[in-house]
């Protein structure tokens, strides 16, 4: 199955954020450090996390960031399921996301990256593109932020997807402290659409 995991042009010194899991409380800090450091990042988004910050997803669409798919409960068992229930996974939170913020986004990001061939299948059906990584912060599970910012700073390189969560202030924490590094190495963020030079949203 094809999966962007980093953007070709390596000559240019840009990069691409994403942020999984959300909205949460947390993403709001998250959106003012991006707009303080004139970036645009990605949030993909889980169904039944739109469902209790609706109007956190809608500032993060006004905000000018991307929404992407990453399905409706994030399940741990969401690599067992058949192929309907990962299609209605997807196709509810894609409805979902159309109801609040008026636009269906054609990328999706499989819970804990996982793939098979049912989410092939699935992803098949519904004609998603599958967007991975190639730095995984290790948010959820490293509390250190120096540990944290080091392990991201560590690998980045023209072209690189860095994998956050919008879930604690740790995040947002190292966010602000990642950007310090991107600035003095002169990397820009961008989006991912302009990253991998593909559609976000269906026309």
């Amino acid at each position: 199955m094809k999966a962007y995991h980093r953007g070709n042009n390596h000559s240019e010194k840009i990069i691409s954020l994403t942020f999984d899991d959300g909205p949460t409380e947390f993403t709001l800090r998250i959106l003012t450090i991006l707009e303080k450091n004139s970036a645009k990042a990605t949030f993909f988004c889980i169904g039944r996390q739109i469902e209790n910050y609706p109007e956190i997803l809608e500032i993060t669409h006004q905000s000018g960031h991307l929404i992407g798919n990453h399905t409706f409960h994030h399940s741990s068992k969401n690599g067992f399921y058949s192929t309907e229930k990962i299609i209605d996974e997807i196709v509810s939170t894609n409805q979902l996301i159309g109801e609040k913020i008026n636009v269906t986004t054609k990328i999706f990001r499989p819970p804990f990256g996982v793939t098979n061939p049912h989410i092939a299948k699935a992803l098949n059906k519904t004609q998603h593109n599958v967007i991975g990584w190639d730095i995984r912060s290790l948010d959820t599970v490293i509390n250190d932020e120096k540990k944290l910012l080091n392990r991201i700073t560590g690998q980045i390189k023209p072209g690189s997807i860095i994998l956050m969560h919008d879930t604690s202030d740790k995040t947002a924490n190292v966010l602000e402290q990642l950007f310090v590094f991107l600035q003095k190495e002169n990397y820009k963020v961008v989006p991912l659409n302009e990253l991998l030079k593909i559609d976000v949203y269906e026309n």
